[in-house]
C-alpha cells in the first residue's frame, strides 16, 4: 500500500456526535448466503459519527463523501468527494478515522488532495463527477461518472499519491453516452462503485442500467447492472457481469415526489464474492440502505451481449443474497455511498460506510460501524 500518501499532521475539523438511532450490540447474520455456509457472514453494529454540513476544512466546505477506502498499513482512510470542481477542485481526502468495538469516537482530516487531468492541471467546473476509489497496487483508483449531457464518458483512473494522473482504464464502447440516449449511460447513474479483489482484478458497477439495457427501476420492477471485471494491471477489460437492482423500496409520501434505487458502491470479499450497496431513497421517507452479498461465478459474460433488453441469449445474473438492512435494525442511515472494511484501534475488524451529505443542510455526512464477526 501507499504508506508515502499520507501526512504526519492531522488537523481536526469540527464535528458533532449525534444520537444513537440503534443500540450498539445489534448483530445480523446470514450463515449460508445463496446455500454457500462458506460464505457466512456477520455483522455487529457498534456506532456512528457524523460531521455536520457547512464544516470547513482549509476553507472548503467538507461533504458529498462518495467513496471510501482504507490503508491498513498507514491505518489511513481516503474519501473522494463527488463535487464537479463546482466549490474547489475535484479532490479526494486524506482521514483518520478513530473507531473500535466500542464505537466511533473521532475522525479528522489529514489533508486535502487535488486530482489532476491528463495536462497536469485540476479539473475545470462540471468537466468531472468524482463518485469511487481504492488503494491499488500502483496508485489510487478512482471513478468518474461523466455526463450525459455533455456527452462525456465515465472512466475510471490511476491517480499518484499527490493526485497526478497515471493511466486510464479502457472503455467499453456499450458505456458512452449517445446524444438521442439510445445507447451508453445515464446520466449521474454510471460508475458509482469500485472494488479490488485479492488476486489483482477490480470490479466497477454501474448504479443502474445503461439505456439499452432497459429502464430503471420502479416500485413494480428492478433493473440490471452491468458490473465490468478489470485486470487492475493493464487496465483491460476481462469480463461483464449481469448484477439484478431491486424495485424502489418505498412510494414518496410528498405528491408527485421523487424516489429511485440503484447500487452505490461495491466491495470485495474475495475474488468472486463482493459486496454491494443498494441505496433506495423516497421523497418524504428518507433512505433505505440494504446490503447483498453477491457472487459471479456461475455468471453469465454479457460483454459481447449488446442489448440486455433485447437478446435471445441465455443470461445469468450473479448470485445475490440480503446480508444487511439498515432500517431494520433501527438505523437512520442518510445517503450511503461509501464503504470499507478496515482494522479498528482495538484490532477488531470493521465494515464503514460512509454517505454523501449532497451539501445539503437538510443532510449530513455519516459514518456507521459495524464489527465483522465473520466473513468469506
Amino acid at each position: 500500500m501507499l504508506k508515502a500518501l499520507f501526512s504526519t499532521v492531522a488537523l481536526a475539523i469540527s464535528l458533532a456526535l449525534p444520537a444513537q438511532a440503534a443500540e450498539p450490540g445489534v448483530t445480523v447474520a446470514t450463515p449460508c448466503p445463496f446455500g454457500d455456509c462458506k460464505a457466512a457472514i456477520g455483522l455487529s453494529f457498534v456506532g456512528e459519527f457524523s460531521i455536520p454540513t457547512g464544516t470547513q476544512f482549509d476553507g472548503v466546505e467538507f461533504g458529498g463523501i462518495s467513496g471510501l477506502d482504507y490503508d491498513p498499513a498507514s491505518n489511513r482512510y481516503i474519501a473522494i468527494s463527488d463535487d464537479r470542481s463546482e466549490r474547489a477542485p475535484a479532490r479526494f481526502y486524506e482521514l483518520s478515522i478513530e473507531a473500535s468495538a466500542a464505537g466511533i469516537t473521532d475522525v479528522k482530516v489529514v489533508r486535502t488532495v487535488t486530482l489532476k487531468d491528463r495536462n497536469g492541471e485540476a479539473f475545470a467546473a462540471k468537466s468531472v463527477d468524482p463518485e469511487s476509489i481504492r488503494f491499488g497496487n500502483d496508485g489510487i483508483y478512482w471513478s468518474s461518472e461523466g455526463d450525459v449531457k455533455q456527452l462525456l464518458p465515465p472512466f475510471v483512473r490511476v491517480a499518484s499519491p499527490d493526485g497526478a494522473f497515471v493511466r486510464e482504464f479502457e472503455l467499453p464502447k456499450a458505456f458512452l453516452p449517445t446524444a438521442d440516449k439510445s445507447a451508453g449511460i445515464r446520466d449521474n447513474l454510471a460508475f458509482e462503485g469500485l472494488a479490488t479483489l485479492p488476486g489483482g482484478d477490480l470490479m466497477v458497477e454501474v448504479e443502474s442500467a445503461l439505456f439499452q439495457d432497459g429502464p430503471v427501476s420502479g416500485l413494480a420492477r428492478g433493473t440490471l447492472a452491468r458490473m465490468i471485471r478489470y485486470d487492475a494491471a493493464s487496465g483491460t477489460r476481462q469480463a461483464e457481469y449481469v448484477y439484478p437492482v431491486a424495485p424502489i423500496p418505498q412510494a414518496p409520501t410528498v405528491d408527485k415526489g421523487y424516489n429511485d434505487n440503484g447500487a452505490s458502491e461495491i466491495l470485495g470479499l474475495d475474488d468472486h464474492r463482493l459486496l454491494v450497496v443498494e441505496r433506495g431513497f423516497a421523497q418524504g421517507v428518507g433512505n433505505s440502505i440494504k446490503v447483498f452479498m453477491v457472487d459471479t461465478d456461475g455468471a453469465t459474460d454479457v460483454s459481447s451481449i449488446a442489448s440486455l433488453a433485447n437478446t435471445d441469449a441465455p443470461v445469468v445474473p450473479v448470485r445475490k443474497a440480503q446480508v444487511l438492512d439498515m432500517q431494520a435494525i433501527g438505523l437512520k442511515p442518510d445517503n450511503i455511498e461509501a464503504v470499507t472494511f478496515a482494522k479498528g484501534t482495538d484490532g477488531s475488524d470493521l465494515l464503514i460506510f460512509a454517505a454523501d451529505n449532497n451539501f445539503s443542510k437538510e443532510q449530513k455526512t455519516q459514518f456507521i460501524a459495524f464489527k465483522v464477526l465473520t466473513r468469506p
